[in-house]
């Protein structure tokens, strides 16, 4: 059974997310300020977070970048902000989803079945080092058995849609993919989710792996269809 932490500050959604969650087969526990959802995190092990933004205590994105820096586990952000910068800055700080409230609560079960099986999915194929352990192009290099990325041999850190995403284009060298496509071969959703989450992730990217993001050499832009790696 999939163990599931609601970190929100308004007790009746959290109850509604949680009775919807357990109905599917989920089981949940419910935080309500930030400092409490990293002690819940500090003493049990999950596999999906779900983190509100506004909350008492440690705000939700503190809390997404302790999560990132110990934890690789997928996590939804949810908020009533709909403005662009909110959804920009989880995104880059390594959230796999924005959700806008308000929501229906099969739409969030939805996209907890989808992200927790894409996930599962990339660790036993990634895991097993399917296709070669190593991929190399130039200075820039994937391991795939231990998910660790390194340019110009320092080592560089990345969440683990990022480090998808990457690597998913490094293995298609030179093949162009649109941002839906990419969404739906890495959040594996293609009807619930924003393709402008791949624009977000290939813009963190960049900033990490490229000595110009400005003028990319491993990610290239193919202006009004995607993205293809520069093999």
């Amino acid at each position: 059974m999939k163990r599931i932490l609601i970190v929100e500050d308004d007790q009746s959604i959290a109850d509604l997310q949680k009775d919807y969650l357990e109905l599917s087969g989920f089981s949940v526990a419910i935080e309500n300020t930030g400092t409490d959802g990293l002690q819940a995190l500090g003493k049990e092990k999950f596999d999906l977070v779900i983190l509100d933004i506004m909350l008492p205590g440690a705000d939700g994105f503190e809390l997404l970048k302790t999560i990132r820096e110990k934890e690789d586990i997928p996590v939804l952000l949810v908020s009533a902000r709909a403005e662009e910068i909110y959804k920009v800055k989880g995104l880059g700080l390594g959230a796999d989803d924005y959700i806008t409230k308000p929501f229906s609560s099969g739409e969030l079960v939805a996209r907890v079945h989808a992200h927790l099986n894409k996930f599962e999915r990339m660790k036993e194929r990634f895991g097993k080092g399917e296709e070669g352990s190593k991929v190399q192009v130039r200075g820039l290099e994937l391991h795939k058995e231990a998910r660790r990325v390194f340019v110009n041999g320092g080592e560089v850190t990345m969440a683990h849609k990022e480090y998808d995403l990457l690597l998913f284009l490094m293995e298609h060298p030179n093949r162009v993919f649109s941002k839906e496509e990419l969404f739906e071969r890495i959040w594996g959703m293609d009807a619930l989710g924003d393709a402008s989450t791949v624009t977000v992730h290939i813009a963190r990217i960049r900033e990490k792996i490229e000595e110009n993001p400005s003028k990319p050499q491993y990610i290239g832009t193919v202006w009004g269809s995607g993205y293809r790696a520069l093999v």
